[in-house]
């Protein structure tokens, strides 16, 4: 892939259930039917007492983000769409390239850390491919991603975009995906004089579901 988007919401417990079967019964697969989407994967924060979820899709490209086939999808939303998207809090997104990443497959456990600063990983591509070789190096860690956002293409107004309120984006990504929570939380430890990484700790996630597509780049 050279290409993704990330997303990030909040759901209260009353409509958890709804919304999950949402996700897994029409959303996802109406995503990745998309031109340009390779793949969906869901993830759930780790604490049991949260319940925010970290949605990230693989792309064919870049500019599958503000495509005509996506854009079509985001200004025609479900009816079933239409009812959660106004019940998703703390709803961040963004989308764009891969600017670097190793390892071989997906883990588990993942961190999904958004900076403001684009040059949080590094000044340019390389210095970004050497943290993430870095972070790999580590023990049952599984893979690495450097990502950066396409602010015009992600904050292109649409219907879907509407009927939620209070969006939010970032600059730059990183994605780190690990065995465990101890060997991700060990390999992120690492990385001391990275800017931009949260104060008050490092959220996780765990895999939830995932959808491959079929063959529609």
């Amino acid at each position: 892939m050279s290409g993704f988007l990330a997303i990030w919401s909040d759901i209260d417990d009353r409509n958890e259930t709804d919304y999950l079967h949402w996700l897994t019964r029409e959303h996802l697969q109406e995503r990745v039917g998309t031109k340009g989407f390779l793949s969906g994967r869901v993830f759930r924060a780790l604490q049991p007492d949260v319940r925010r979820y970290f949605i990230l899709y693989e792309l064919a490209s870049p500019d599958v983000v503000g495509s005509e086939d996506y854009l079509t999808r985001l200004n025609n939303p479900t009816p079933w769409s239409q009812k959660i998207m106004p019940l998703l809090g703390n709803f961040a997104r963004g989308g764009g390239r891969v600017v670097a990443e190793a390892g071989p497959g997906w883990g588990g456990v993942v961190a999904a850390l958004p900076v403001p600063d684009a040059d949080a990983f590094g000044r340019d591509d390389a210095s970004a491919q050497r943290l993430i070789e870095k972070l790999t190096s580590h023990d049952r860690i599984v893979s690495a991603r450097v990502l950066e956002v396409n602010a015009p293409a992600t904050t292109i107004p649409t219907r879907e975009k509407s009927i939620r309120s209070g969006d939010t984006s970032f600059q730059s990504l990183l994605v780190v995906e690990g065995l465990d929570s101890t060997s991700v939380e060990g390999a992120l430890a690492s990385l001391v004089d990275l800017r931009g990484l949260p104060e008050n700790g490092i959220a996780l996630y765990t895999a939830v579901c995932a959808l491959h597509g079929m063959s529609n780049g």
